[in-house]
């Protein structure tokens, strides 16, 4: 499935991961991603670095996505509760896959990295205070966005962006 576009429909976009994320956890939706997304690589195999068909992502390109926006959403996170209203600048996606993943690495590499930062990800929301998560920066794009909307949001990525991973492995050569 599609999502809606982050630049030309921010709200629905921030709707559309929100609502894959559900009443989950957002902290335990991006715990229980770590065992996925080892998972899949491991299930995918030789597979992994296959495109479904030209424009679409393998398997090894979901992942380094993930890694991608995991990588942004730290560094969003940091600025978010060590500033006042920060600006955050947006990134193309696509870019960052073919410019700064090809040829795209092993499952291994991707994941050295991952785990990881993710995991302090995941200890940095653990010790903020509640209130905190209230504070936001301005999103080029999107407008304001607090903490606890975008660490939401990457729930919801995850999700998305693992989904289309199955379907890439479903369809490999």
């Amino acid at each position: 499935m599609q999502s809606p576009d982050p630049v030309s429909e921010p709200n629905a976009y921030q709707d559309y991961l929100i609502g894959l994320v559900g009443d989950n956890d957002p902290a335990q939706v991006q715990a229980d991603t770590l065992g996925l997304v080892r998972d899949l690589a491991a299930r995918a195999g030789a597979a992994a670095a296959s495109r479904p068909e030209d424009g679409e992502w393998s398997v090894l390109e979901c992942i380094a996505h993930i890694l991608d926006a995991e990588l942004v959403a730290a560094a969003r996170y940091r600025w978010i509760l060590a500033q006042d209203e920060p600006a955050l600048i947006g990134y193309d996606q696509d870019l960052w896959v073919d410019r700064l993943h090809a040829p795209v690495e092993n499952a291994d590499e991707l994941l050295a990295l991952f785990e990881p930062l993710r995991h302090a990800n995941l200890a940095l929301w653990a010790r903020t205070p509640v209130g905190d998560r209230d504070r936001f920066g301005v999103h080029a794009e999107r407008g304001p966005e607090s903490y606890g909307l975008l660490f939401t949001m990457i729930a919801g990525h995850d999700r998305f962006h693992l989904a289309q991973a199955e379907r890439a492995l479903a369809r490999a050569p």
